[in-house]
């Protein structure tokens, strides 16, 4: 599991509602559209002058992440903070403009701190305000868990989980029904059986392919993940891989072979979709543990219909998981 999870995709199903929260606020902070009091655009607001910090909940210096808790306007809140990746067309601006101080020098080697132009050093914000304790919970670092869930296990203990957290999904159908993020939307098929919404995942912020990542999010509302899925929506996850990828090719110039697409079992929200990213980005929830490549997916539906309803899956989960519990409960784990 990554050290870090801070975007829609990485987060655990009984935190759903902080994934929304996490969004309308990463809009208010990053986007500066729309205005948010005292008749000043969010981009020319700094809503985090008062914020008071409590403590760190994560941080992860090789992922240049780090995960704050604390208070904001009396408010608990968490704030994400990630450096954003060095472009290739801003190299010559960064050499030539920025204030070098030399650390050491040693033969051949230099080391130096490069101060760079401040329009070139912003800091990827996400701020999740109110706060709740699960919020606190899901970007702690924790210890995590490998799951064994059988056929009953889904049964017993999973699906009464889920049914019974009464996970909402609005925010899901507010993109399908064009009442959020219409403009971000990369590409739509309308049919009600195999069509799918593509747009961008926050974790990228589509300067640059380096990291691509999108997601399609299936029309249809009763798939909640790949445990649901059998042959019959066969065509449904053949259309989603061939004409996601096209997309991808037509307007980022990516080919099949150097693209990612994968479901993740357990999902992060329970309405099926697909990750579609580059190859090379070390995606959070990438590893096998989690993501099923969706070329597995569809030929294990053709070799058994129902294979992902009697399968053993194996997951990971953290430590104060709400699911791991009941895993615990029930002597799985």
């Amino acid at each position: 599991m990554s050290d870090v999870a801070a975007n829609r995709e990485g987060d655990t199903p009984e935190n759903e509602e902080s994934q929304l929260n996490a969004k309308r606020a990463k809009c208010d902070v990053t986007d500066g559209q729309g205005d948010h009091g005292e008749g000043e655009p969010a981009c020319k607001r700094n809503i985090l002058s008062g914020f008071v910090t409590s403590q760190i909940l994560n941080d992860s210096a090789r992922e240049k992440k780090i995960f704050v808790h604390g208070k904001l306007d009396n408010q608990e809140a968490v704030v994400i903070m990630e450096k954003t990746p060095i472009r290739e067309e801003n190299l010559a601006e960064i050499f030539s403009g920025s204030r070098l101080e030399l650390d050491m020098r040693n033969d051949i080697y230099s080391t130096y701190r490069l101060q760079a132009p401040a329009h070139l050093s912003e800091i990827k914000t996400t701020v999740v305000c109110p706060a709740t304790e699960n919020h606190v919970k899901k970007y702690r670092r924790q210890e995590t868990f490998l799951v064994e869930e059988r056929e009953d296990d889904y049964g017993s203990i999973t699906l009464p989980y889920v049914e019974k957290l009464c996970l909402g999904v609005q925010w899901v159908y507010n993109i399908l029904e064009k009442k959020a993020e219409s403009e971000r939307v990369v590409y739509e098929d309308q049919d009600p059986e195999v069509g799918f919404i593509l747009l961008p995942d926050f974790k990228w912020d589509q300067k640059q392919t380096d990291d691509l990542y999108l997601i399609a999010i299936v029309n249809k509302r009763n798939i909640k993940s790949l445990r649901d899925l059998t042959s019959e929506h066969l065509p449904l996850l053949q259309n989603i891989f061939q004409k996601g990828q096209e997309v991808i090719l037509e307007r980022y110039k990516l080919p099949a072979s150097k693209l990612r697409v994968y479901l993740h079992y357990q999902p992060s929200y329970y309405h099926l979709h697909v990750h579609f990213t580059r190859l090379s980005y070390d995606a959070p929830g990438c590893g096998v543990e989690r993501a099923h490549l969706l070329a597995d997916v569809i030929q294990n539906l053709q070799f058994k219909c129902d294979y992902y309803r009697s399968a053993t899956l194996y997951f990971p989960l953290s430590a104060e998981h709400g699911l791991l519990n009941k895993f615990k409960e029930a002597g799985r784990l």
